[in-house]
């Protein structure tokens, strides 16, 4: 898998708003993330561009934390996030639809990212690579299917 883009979308039954105003309170993350459990706003934070959050992520035993910076916030179009020194950019997108909303979530692995692994992780860059490449792509249908759920719940 050397992809290093992926995206993919669903429909929510819900407005682009209300929507937005989930997935951008990222204290609930650890509710649909199968590899962020947590996460906290620094200095009292909140969704706006330039706020900072650190996540807490658990994988295969795994334990670590990053610190992340919104650099979208649009309510009911957008919520985006780079994690670190430019590493790795999430991101929501939504738009209306006929049903509800269609959600987008996306993940790329930035230039910087890849080479701090080449530098953190030396000849086994590329399967750390690789590792953190599967879960985007085996995470994100995951965290889409819980975002609606919730959401229809409300």
């Amino acid at each position: 898998m050397t992809e290093r883009t992926h995206h993919e979308s669903i429909t929510v039954r819900a407005s682009p708003e209300a929507v937005y105003d989930l997935v951008s309170d990222v204290t609930r993350t650890g509710e649909w993330s199968p590899v962020c459990t947590s996460c906290w706003w620094h200095d009292g934070g909140g969704g706006r561009v330039g706020s900072r959050f650190t996540g807490r992520n658990e994988r295969n035993g795994r334990v670590w934390e990053t610190v992340s910076e919104v650099v979208a916030a649009e309510r009911g179009r957008q919520f985006a996030w780079i994690v670190g020194d430019g590493y790795v950019r999430w991101g929501y997108t939504m738009a209306p639809t006929d049903g509800g909303t269609e959600l987008t979530e996306s993940w790329e692995f930035l230039p910087a990212g890849i080479e701090m692994f080449h530098q953190k992780f030396g000849e086994d860059a590329g399967a750390q690579i690789r590792e953190r490449t599967e879960a985007a792509h085996e995470g994100i249908p995951v965290t889409l299917a819980a975002i609606r759920a919730i959401a229809e719940r409300a």
